[in-house]
């Protein structure tokens, strides 16, 4: 519920006490003898969804969309008149009015420096947290990102048709983007050269970074949840600080990962971690965009109406290519995922069938693990590690022509013993490791 605040002119005084009577509204009035205008002050309740119409129909008499108004949010109301509005108003759809939406979302958006040491520290946080392989601190670095209120504002500014803050939401997305890959860029550099982490640390073994290196069509779900989640909790008036912590999610690792791909030297991985931020970004502002829009919201004067609707189109449209166009690459990694996974499956399924061969019924199947010449897509197959058991005090049959034979494979192979030596291939190389079973 909210307690509104109204100051107006005194000759307006008639015109809405008159508004308020006919929605049967509870109302206090006071007079204000400190302006050199005569004026009153007007006080009432209200449920939440009620708020903007019964502005809306104080405009339509004549008070001025910039007249002094205050939303507070009440605890209580006690009143017969109250109860009978709130029940007729639940019909409404649960949402904030158009003043307080526009209020929250600039709230959400912190001063400048603020925003800027804010940006730094997250993307600190989450490279450091990735380096060091933990999920906990990286999850700590999104919960100090302030990514939440340039996100929503920029929405927010496109469907009530405020051009001022559209503009600051849309400026200080891309200043946190630019600031994050060079701070992570920065930040990754020196902790590589001045030993803060192992000189032989390999960062395509770090699990952290691997889960960002190939972004395909599921990645897409937690912008799109973030970008629905985000805006639905604004227009619902509850604290959205949980919701800030998943639009970080989306954001903040990636920055961390292009920055370390830019320190170590490997563009493929900055650029599939830059493409996952970008994507997620523009999801997350066209999701949060549509919800809005969905939920009704729209500038107050008519002929801003038409103007906003216009304009919301077009930015829709600018969003909506520029996502398909990046998804492009996400599809690619997409079909490079279901490429490997049926490959690995083949190639199990043909080891599987070899070692089912009686000549070979000594033998168990430990392991298969197929390493590929690059963890960033598209790849390609550099080694299969074929890894069984046999009986102990028996020699066990080499099954290295068996595999070479078998269409999935299509590689030269070699044979490891545990002493032995590696034969290298030109091809997709066969490693087969035996290991005594008792």
């Amino acid at each position: 519920m909210r307690l509104v605040e109204l100051l107006i002119p005194k000759q307006k005084r008639e015109a809405v006490e008159e508004t308020l009577k006919d929605e049967d509204i509870a109302f206090t009035l006071v007079e204000e003898g400190s302006r050199d205008e005569p004026s009153v002050v007007i006080t009432f309740p209200l449920p939440a969804p009620a708020v903007e119409s019964v502005l809306d129909e104080l405009r339509d008499v004549g008070i001025d969309e910039d007249s002094y108004t205050v939303i507070i949010e009440a605890e209580t109301v006690v009143s017969e008149k109250y109860d009978a509005l709130e029940e007729r108003y639940a019909q409404n759809t649960a949402r904030i009015s158009r003043e307080e939406l526009q209020a929250q979302a600039k709230d959400l958006t912190p001063r400048f420096s603020t925003y800027l040491v804010m940006t730094v520290m997250s993307v600190v946080v989450a490279t450091a947290g990735l380096l060091l392989d933990s999920p906990a601190v990286v999850v700590g670095s999104m919960v100090i990102a302030p990514l939440i209120g340039p996100a929503l504002g920029a929405s927010v500014g496109t469907v009530i048709n405020d051009r001022a803050l559209f503009r600051r939401g849309i400026k200080l997305q891309a200043i946190g983007l630019g600031i994050g890959i060079v701070t992570a860029a920065v930040f990754a550099f020196a902790a590589r050269t001045t030993g803060l982490v192992s000189p032989m640390l390999e960062i395509f073994e770090i699990s952290e970074i691997q889960g960002r290196l190939s972004p395909d069509i599921l990645s897409l779900v937690i912008a799109i949840g973030a970008g629905v989640a985000g805006a639905w909790t604004l227009t619902a008036g509850t604290s959205a600080a949980l919701v800030g912590v998943m639009i970080a999610a989306a954001l903040v690792p990636p920055l961390g990962v292009v920055g370390i791909g830019i320190a170590w030297g490997l563009p493929n991985v900055a650029l599939a971690a830059g493409v996952l931020v970008l994507v997620n970004m523009l999801v997350i502002n066209i999701t949060s965009l549509a919800v809005l829009w969905y939920k009704g919201y729209r500038p107050e004067n008519w002929f801003q109406q038409d103007e906003a609707r216009v304009t919301t189109k077009k930015r829709a449209v600018v969003l909506v290519v520029m996502i398909v166009a990046l998804s492009s690459i996400l599809g690619g990694v997409t079909y490079d995922t279901y490429r490997t996974g049926t490959y690995e499956e083949d190639v199990t399924n043909d080891v599987a069938a070899v070692l089912d061969s009686p000549e070979y019924a000594d033998l168990t199947l430990i392991d298969v693990t197929i390493e590929y010449t690059d963890p960033v897509p598209p790849r390609q197959p550099e080694r299969i590690v074929v890894t069984v058991g046999y009986p102990v005090g028996t020699d066990p049959p080499q099954i290295a022509e068996e595999l070479q034979s078998r269409e999935s494979i299509h590689a030269e192979s070699a044979i490891r013993l545990p002493t032995g030596p590696l034969v290298e291939s030109q091809r997709t190389e066969v490693v087969v490791y035996y290991t005594e079973m008792g």
